[in-house]
């Protein structure tokens, strides 16, 4: 039967397969890759969906759908073989961001969400084989943290003395489809696939107000296959080229830590990061891609020039790295919570408590035992208590404010309220276990 062990594990002896010849060859073009969508293939799609997400449908939801899954997938599969399966439209929904403007996401259906989640770990067991090791976003057994800690390593022990902190401008609406389809053929040689993931760009978004859009360039955020397509993207135009290209022609040393489309590089000499800064919007705009000038620029940042009053600090996935003294005089690299992430979060959490105060007492501090949770895994870093604690005071601070206006009675004294969070076990801030796992092994 489909759900058994053993084709789970025929699945993986192809996948391992796939891997082990993008490996060995790193120019092979792969054929017959369609064909793997099958339903075994798509059982391990479903395993690893994430049920709890938004859907398009309408007519259907996720436990329905699950509870005749093997009867669902079947007819899925025969549709993708008799090439009879068609994209449904996006949902478009959007998120405020930190600047004002708004970030789009899209969301699939279902089905298109089970054959993506397919193809993307088809196309992960290729992909990962090419890329380097300067990249973090969306791949197995990396994330934002490993690349924070390991420039900070960088930054602490290496020769680099000048920043180019970098963004591009609207950078998931923009990639353009002709190109990255030229990019997936170095290694895919199968139409039929390659039509797949054509469907999947090409496929109508579905507007809050109602109409319909047909996108000529970008992937939806929020579609599985997306993130593995646009980190392939900037594999191309930016990784490959920094390490093949640039690299070579620099005077000193240089590094590219990226995750996503938020990246930064590290240089030695301040002619090589000048170089590289003018050059860079040239590079992107090949791949008719452009710099956000407002979030471009060189930052001196050395051990030999630590001072923040001059602005030698710069930004990276929601920290703020900048140099201290210790007790010994020794500069340290180090990160704190960028000024603009922690307004943020608590402009976020503040919203939250005004909007859920009303819940029952008991699933209100379940959900706020969980948010402040996911802030300390993220940011409680060495160096950075204080911020995580201001974060933490701010948020016990409007917790009380909103509880007490449940009702016109004011309800909870500090006294009252501090034997409450006891009683709820609210967590003060803490690393992650496995952090001080870590910390206690390098101890």
């Amino acid at each position: 039967m489909p759900d058994k062990a053993g084709s789970d594990l025929d699945v993986q002896t192809s996948l391992r397969g796939i891997a082990k010849t993008a490996s060995h060859n790193k120019q092979h073009r792969f054929r017959d890759l369609y064909r793997l969508l099958n339903t075994e293939m798509l059982h391990l799609a479903w395993k690893g969906l994430e049920k709890s997400a938004a859907i398009a449908d309408e007519d259907i939801t996720v436990k329905e759908y699950g509870a005749d899954l093997d009867a669902n997938l079947e007819r899925l599969v025969e549709r993708l073989r008799q090439k009879r399966y068609r994209a449904k439209l996006i949902k478009r929904r959007y998120i405020p961001k930190e600047n004002g403007k708004q970030r789009p996401l899209g969301i699939p259906a279902l089905e298109d969400k089970i054959v993506q989640k397919g193809a993307s770990i088809i196309l992960a067991a290729i992909y990962e084989q090419d890329f380097l090791d300067c990249s973090y976003g969306y791949r197995l057994g990396r994330g934002a943290k490993d690349a924070v800690s390991d420039l900070v390593f960088q930054l602490q022990f290496g020769v680099f003395g000048y920043i180019v902190e970098a963004d591009i401008k609207g950078y998931f609406d923009n990639i353009a489809h002709d190109r990255l389809l030229t990019m997936l053929e170095r290694r895919i040689n199968d139409r039929a696939f390659l039509r797949l993931i054509t469907k999947w760009l090409k496929a109508g978004i579905l507007e809050p107000e109602g109409y319909v859009k047909h996108p000529v360039t970008g992937t939806p955020q929020g579609g599985i296959v997306s993130p593995i397509l646009s980190n392939l993207y900037l594999h191309i135009v930016l990784d490959e080229w920094f390490q093949e290209v640039v690299n070579p022609r620099l005077k000193g040393r240089a590094i590219m830590c990226r995750y996503a489309d938020d990246w930064v590089c590290a240089f030695q000499y301040r002619d090589d990061a000048r170089r590289f800064y003018n050059v860079l919007p040239k590079r992107l705009g090949r791949y008719e891609l452009q710099v956000e000038p407002s979030k471009t620029k060189i930052v001196r940042f050395s051990r030999f020039h630590p001072s923040r009053k001059q602005g030698r600090t710069f930004t990276f996935l929601g920290f703020e790295f900048y140099w201290f003294k210790d007790r010994k005089g020794i500069p340290r690299a180090m990160r704190r919570t960028a000024p603009s992430k922690q307004r943020i979060a608590l402009l976020q959490m503040k919203a939250w408590l005004k909007a859920s105060r009303h819940l029952p007492k008991k699933q209100f501090y379940q959900a706020l035992k969980r948010k402040l949770i996911g802030h300390y895994n993220y940011y409680y870093v060495r160096g950075n208590s204080r911020s995580v604690w201001a974060y933490y005071s701010e948020v016990i601070k409007y917790t009380k404010k909103w509880l007490n206006r449940r009702s016109q009675r004011k309800s909870y004294t500090w006294k009252k309220f501090k034997s409450v969070l006891e009683y709820t076990k609210i967590p003060k801030p803490r690393p992650s276990e496995k952090r001080r796992l870590h910390q206690c092994t390098l101890g």
